[in-house]
C-alpha cells in the first residue's frame, strides 16, 4: 500500500454517528459516506434525522437517556458490526458565572456531554472488540484550557479527554484505538448562539465579541465542520493505525479562551 492510499479509509466501513443530522456530525456523515461506508446516526432533531439522505440509516435517540442509547444499539445490530464510533453529541451548555449556574443547567450539560458518552462507549466497547475498530470521542479546545463562564462546558470536554486516554489503554491490547478531537471555533448556528450570548454579558456588539474570539487564534480564523470531519476520515485510514490515546485539536491553535 502507498503512503498515499493509507490515507483512505477501506470501503465498507460500520459506522455510528452521534448527533449526526447537523453541524460537525453531519459533515462527518456525508464524508464517511463519500469515502464508501455505511453509516447509521442517531440526533434528537426529529426533521433533522428526516432530511438526511435515503441511505443513512438513523435513530431518534437522546444519549441522555439510557433506554434512547439502548433502542439506539437495538437499530446498529442491522449494520451487521461496527467499526467506527463517532461520539459527537453534545450542548455548549450555559453562558454564565459559576454562581449563576444551577444545579439543573450544570447536571444536563454533564449528562450529555460526558455521561451520553460513557453510554455510547460501553454500548459499543463490545462491538469495536469485534472489528479491531476505532472510537472517536469529540472533545474540544475547551478540553485544554480554562473557559471563563462556560464552565460546565469546559469540565465536561476535559473530562472526555480522561474517558478517551483511559479507554484507549483498557482497549488498546484489544487491538481498539481510542482518539479525541478537539475543535476550536468552528463555523455554525452553535458558535454563533456562543458568541451572542458573551457579548451580551459583556455588553458589546456580535463583531466585537467574534473579533475578539478570533484574535485568540493564531491563524485568525473559524474552523470548517469539514476539517473535523477530515481528521476523523484520517483516523479511520490504514495511515492513522498506529494513533490511539490522542487528543488531536483542529482548531487553527487556539491560544486562550
Amino acid at each position: 500500500m502507498s503512503v498515499i492510499e493509507s490515507l483512505i479509509p477501506r470501503q465498507g466501513l460500520k459506522v455510528l454517528i452521534t448527533a449526526g443530522a447537523n453541524g460537525i456530525g453531519l459533515a462527518i456523515a456525508h464524508a464517511f459516506k463519500e469515502a464508501g461506508a455505511t453509516v447509521h446516526v442517531c440526533d434528537v432533531d426529529e426533521a433533522a434525522l428526516a432530511s438526511l439522505p435515503e441511505d443513512v440509516s438513523y435513530t431518534l435517540a437522546d444519549v441522555s437517556k439510557e433506554a434512547d442509547v439502548t433502542r439506539l444499539f437495538e437499530d446498529v445490530q442491522q449494520l451487521g458490526g461496527l467499526d467506527v464510533v463517532i461520539n459527537n453529541a453534545g450542548i455548549a451548555g450555559p453562558t454564565a458565572a459559576v454562581e449563576e449556574i444551577s444545579e439543573e443547567m450544570w447536571t444536563r450539560t454533564i449528562d450529555i456531554n460526558l455521561n451520553g458518552q460513557y453510554r455510547v462507549a460501553r454500548r459499543s466497547a463490545a462491538l469495536l472488540r469485534e472489528s479491531q475498530g476505532l472510537m472517536i470521542n469529540l472533545a474540544s479546545v475547551a478540553g485544554r484550557l480554562g473557559f471563563a463562564y462556560r464552565t460546565p462546558y469546559a469540565a465536561s470536554k476535559w473530562a472526555v479527554v480522561g474517558l478517551t486516554k483511559s479507554l484507549a489503554c483498557e482497549l488498546g491490547p484489544e487491538g481498539v484505538r481510542v482518539n479525541a478531537i478537539l475543535p476550536g471555533i468552528v463555523r455554525g448556528p452553535r458558535i454563533e448562539n456562543v458568541i451572542k450570548d458573551r457579548a451580551a454579558k459583556r455588553g458589546i456588539s456580535y463583531e466585537e465579541m467574534e473579533q475578539e474570539n478570533l484574535a485568540k487564534v493564531s491563524m485568525r480564523k473559524m474552523v470548517e465542520p469539514t476539517d473535523v470531519a477530515a481528521m476523523a476520515l484520517f483516523l479511520s485510514a490504514p495511515g492513522g493505525s498506529n494513533i490511539s490515546g490522542q487528543a488531536l485539536s483542529v482548531c487553527g491553535n487556539v491560544e486562550t479562551l
